[in-house]
């Protein structure tokens, strides 16, 4: 095969072209961010010629192409504009690229590293406009090192690229075909058998070709080669074969190794060579998810936009997925979540008419247990993902299967055994798909998601040349041109009774995620706060005041914070500049959300007379103040500390606390259970500081090994009483932390400002306790999970760093405690023995990371948390979750009472609002919390027509979650365990 490989690499593949003619090039660089054409056509292009370095970092250059077709070329071959700016290896996406413009201003198609050429008008002269990014290379494979290049402020001023060709040629289309021949044969060389008949039969062909073929004249000879190769493309394949429903696929991150802004022209670039492909390949059909990217368009590229539309209508580009981007699915919240659903399936439908029936997550860092009924609540059937199979210690039973929730929903799930959505379909990918799919024997269909993606560019000719080749070839899965509606539908017609996988799908690896960037985090974090906030006083302004309600506002916001959701953003996983321009725009929505919030509060407040109440979001009521009220407050005061003994106590009647010169809990004792909550001889409250090296993927990672490297901080530069709370501060080199304790109302709060200057180093807050657990619990969207805290299994061992939303709980039968925060996701709950040799579980909260890769500056710089912890049950936990998140807010003027209440306390209210279609209705979205089957009232102080269940998308369904409804009143729901209800309140009024 060596022969072969040589032939085709050196008289092949240069043979594709010939008969080049040069082009006279002007360029002009921009300088600094990229402008829309109508400004670039009107600077002046100073004369460029091939061989010339072009491309600060991060800059953008435009050539001016002029030249001529022959017009002896007509009928010779296809005339084609070969373009090489310079490419740098085989890494499509990450490094320049380029979108060509007509003189009008229309788009022709980009330019990328495998897709480098413009198709040709008729003969005669011709005027194109090449709009080059110079974006570096950020990502070295294996390496993954700290990098300047991250951010244009730092990146420098050097060239990195010399355009290589800018010439026009005429493509030989026999000999391209014939590349194509033997690019798939020789690919089922590599993955046949090698003793196989079948591949000898490929091998000897392959070699009979270069016989026939004169080297001389690859153009001349070419159709006899071809004669040679078609007896094997013709050998069908065995009835046995997988059939790939082969969907065009262009993953495209919102953000990672480049900015949104570099993301835009990503979309762009992408859907140029998508139509352009479609002209070509009548069967040729894209799917491309993220209503965000679709947006950018419209609102960058109106023309392409419009050609996108069209396509759409045709069948050939499927919108897919019905979220607002290709989100996280650990840290949003629950009503982030479903808004992801609500904001992009509102896109595709007002845009094209199309509501699809997927949730697509190729590439989330793992998925949350609660996805299966927001996705059902959506009016989604399927899910596609193929992360799982980068799982570190155990594989995935199954490639089809149900996925069931927390609340019993149920959505069928596929895997593309391929284990990418960047496939080639050439026969390494196939291969791997006919090896890994879980189902062999009792079904046939999967799916192959093909093209250039993460940095977009999408499908290739010579990709859809490979599927065309691969309908039908013995030693080959059979290929279909398809859609992702129609594979689901095959594919879960055929598996009469699927398996079923209960719970979250975990990612073995880049658990990290879960704690870099906490800037970002507690963004995130508090917007969605201010989000519910903002919405809950508005809606009760519009209902009680006639208050304009601020839907344009709320809805740019949420596009924002969804938009920052991205699974390469809020997992803290981009270039410093992406997370630059999180923090500043995380910024402006708080900005913005407290005008609004001030506002409603202010129209509720009437004329400000009388002494500030408090405003309490939550939905439970807090120190005298209404659940979603407004009313004074009566706060418990604080212990006092005194010192006793070397020990500062604290002792509230509930608590008793005791805080050693080490700054750490010696001894918590619950005085109602006559319990002390620390096993005897561990301090609790202990901040520990951990190696954090990962073996690769810096900011993604965390890995097992380093945890064997605790060091804990026990020895701090000062302690003592402020006010009513114990103080300590611990210095190490740069970093400085102060950690502020309180004890009221039962519970120990910690309050922390830490500024932060370590170097690949995890933080962790460990709270050992005198609990017998075998799992422990924690938070999610709509519910909470349970998780073993024990290693009985591969699949528990690997399961080292978890997620949790605002709480978590650790419980044996009767007692248990519970320990909530404000901002933080990355947890570890693990059994074991105190020193006395009886049994203790210790609850650890990630804190701080400090990864040198993809940000070499990653979390350096101040943060704040706070934590708070307390013997109680589960509902104890969810209520001290929702005084984290949710602050009262003073606010001006008398009390207030809430829109609404619930009896149960198990059925909470996440979320109050008035109605996306403008109507005025009031929508009220709930969940049971509590993990029972829950009975509630649903008592309304407003009056209204009708109460009836809807949709994520409140459009009206069938439920049986609703028992009754009178009028102005009430509405009876029971909800079975973790069921999400939204229900639409018609005409409501004061």
């Amino acid at each position: 095969m060596l022969r072969v490989r040589r032939f085709t690499k050196f008289r092949i593949a240069p043979a594709v072209y010939r008969d080049s003619r040069p082009t006279r090039i002007s360029a002009w660089t921009v300088g600094g961010e990229p402008v829309p054409f109508a400004d670039a056509v009107t600077r002046r292009f100073e004369p460029f010629a091939v061989g010339r370095e072009w491309g600060r970092p991060w800059d953008t250059t435009w050539f001016d192409v002029r030249g001529e077709v022959p017009a002896d070329w007509a009928g010779a071959g296809e005339a084609e504009l070969v373009v090489d700016l310079g490419f740098t290896g085989d890494q499509p996406g990450f490094q320049a690229e380029a979108l060509v413009y007509r003189p009008d201003g229309e788009v022709v198609k980009a330019i990328e590293p495998y897709n480098s050429w413009i198709p040709m008008p008729d003969p005669g002269p011709f005027r194109l406009l090449v709009e080059a990014a110079a974006n570096p290379i950020v990502q070295v494979p294996y390496e993954y090192e700290p990098t300047a290049m991250g951010h244009k402020a730092t990146a420098g001023d050097q060239p990195l690229y010399r355009l290589a060709d800018l010439s026009v040629a005429r493509r030989d289309r026999q000999v391209w075909e014939l590349l194509q021949d033997v690019a798939a044969l020789d690919g089922l060389t590599d993955a046949l058998p090698a003793e196989g008949a079948r591949r000898a039969e490929i091998v000897h062909a392959l070699e009979r070709m270069v016989d026939v073929m004169d080297p001389e004249d690859v153009a001349g000879t070419a159709a006899r080669g071809r004669e040679v190769l078609a007896p094997v493309l013709a050998g069908r394949a065995a009835d046995s074969a997988l059939v790939v429903s082969a969907v065009g696929h262009a993953h495209i991150d919102c953000a990672w190794l480049w900015p949104t802004r570099e993301t835009v022209r990503k979309v762009a670039r992408t859907f140029a060579n998508v139509l352009d492909l479609s002209d070509r390949h009548p069967d040729f059909v894209f799917a491309a998810s993220s209503a965000q990217q679709y947006a950018w368009l419209k609102e960058t590229q109106p023309g392409l936009f419009e050609r996108v539309r069209t396509a759409v209508a045709d069948g050939v580009v499927r919108p897919v997925g019905g979220m607002w981007v290709e989100s996280d699915t650990n840290m949003p919240g629950g009503e982030a979540l479903a808004r992801q659903f609500v904001l992009g399936k509102r896109f595709f439908l007002d845009e094209f008419g199309v509501d699809s029936d997927e949730v697509w997550l190729p590439d989330s860092f793992g998925y949350t247990a609660a996805m299966p009924q927001i996705a059902r609540a959506a009016g989604a059937r399927y899910f596609l993902t193929q992360k799982p199979s980068w799982n570190e210690t155990n594989p995935m039973p199954h490639s089809s299967f149900q996925w069931e929730g927390i609340d019993g929903s149920r959505v069928f799930t596929h895997f593309p055994p391929a284990e990418t959505y960047n496939s080639d379909l050439g026969a390494a990918d196939l291969a791997r798909t006919e090896r890994t799919f879980r189902q062999k024997g009792k079904a046939r269909n999967v799916l192959g998601l093909y093209g250039w993606g993460d940095g977009g560019g999408g499908p290739t000719r010579e990709m859809l040349a490979a599927a065309e080749r691969k309908r039908d070839l013995d030693g080959s899965p059979r290929v279909r041109l398809t859609d992702p509606d129609s594979f689901f539908r095959a594919a879960e017609a055929e598996l009469a009774s699927p398996p079923v996988w209960v719970g979250e799908m975990y990612l073995e690896l880049h658990r990290g995620t879960l704690t870099s960037q906490h800037r970002g985090k507690r963004g995130n974090r508090r917007s969605e706060a201010l989000l519910r906030e903002a919405e809950l006083w508005a809606a009760t302004a519009a209902v009680r005041r006639g208050t304009p309600y601020p839907y344009d506002a709320l809805r740019r916001i949420w596009e924002t914070v969804l938009l920052l959701q991205f699974h390469d953003i809020l997992p803290g996983t981009s270039i410093a500049w992406v997370h630059e321009d999180a923090e500043r725009d995380y910024d402006r929505v708080a900005r913005e959300l407290t005008d609004l919030v001030t506002d409603a509060l202010d129209a509720l407040g009437g004329d400000g007379a009388g002494p500030p109440v408090a405003a309490n979001a939550g939905p439970y009521p807090r120190h005298g103040v209404p659940a979603m009220g407004i009313g004074p407050v009566t706060a418990p005061a604080a212990a006092v500390p005194r010192w006793a003994d070397d020990r500062l106590v604290l002792d509230d009647g509930r608590l008793h606390v005791e805080i050693d010169r080490r700054g750490t809990l010696v001894s918590v004792v619950d005085l109602a259970a006559d319990r002390e909550l620390l096993p005897r001889g561990v301090a609790g409250g202990v901040l520990q500081l951990f190696r954090d090296t990962p073996r690769e993927w810096d900011a993604w990672d965390i890995n097992e090994e380093d945890k064997r490297s605790c060091h804990e901080l026990v020895e701090p530069a000062s302690i003592g009483i402020v006010d009513d709370a114990v103080v300590v501060r611990h210095e190490r080199g740069d970093t400085a932390i102060d950690m502020t304790v309180r004890l009221a109302d039962g519970k120990i709060d910690y309050a922390f400002d830490i500024d932060w200057h370590e170097s690949q180093k995890l933080l962790k807050l460990a709270f050992p306790l005198d609990v017998r657990a075998d799992r422990a619990t924690s938070e999610i969207q709509f519910g909470h999970l349970h998780r073993p805290v024990h290693q009985n299994t591969s699949w528990d061992a690997a399961r080292f760093e978890t997620v949790a939303h605002r709480w978590i709980h650790v419980g044996e039968p009767g007692y248990g405690v519970a320990v909530a925060n404000d901002v933080v996701y990355g947890h570890d709950i693990r059994t074991g023995q105190a020193p006395d040799g009886r049994p203790m579980t210790t609850a650890r909260l990630s804190l701080l990371r400090a990864p040198r890769y993809p940000d070499p500056h990653a979390d350096q710089g101040r943060h704040d948390f706070t934590v708070s912890l307390r013997p109680g049950s589960i509902p104890d936990a969810v209520v001290d979750g929702y005084a984290q998140h949710l602050p009262l807010r003073t606010a001006p003027g008398a009390a207030a009472e809430p829109l609404l209440e619930v009896t149960d306390p198990a059925v909470v209210v996440e979320s109050v609002k008035l109605a996306e279609d403008r109507s005025g209705d009031l929508v009220v979205r709930l969940y049971e919390a509590h993990g029972d089957r829950s009975r509630a009232a649903v008592r309304t102080r407003f009056s209204w027509r009708a109460a009836e269940a809807t949709d994520l998308l409140e459009r009206a369904t069938d439920s049986t979650a609703v028992r009754a409804a009178t009028p102005g009143s009430e509405v009876e729901v029971e909800l079975r365990p973790f069921e999400l209800l939204t229900l639409r309140f018609r005409d409501p009024a004061a």
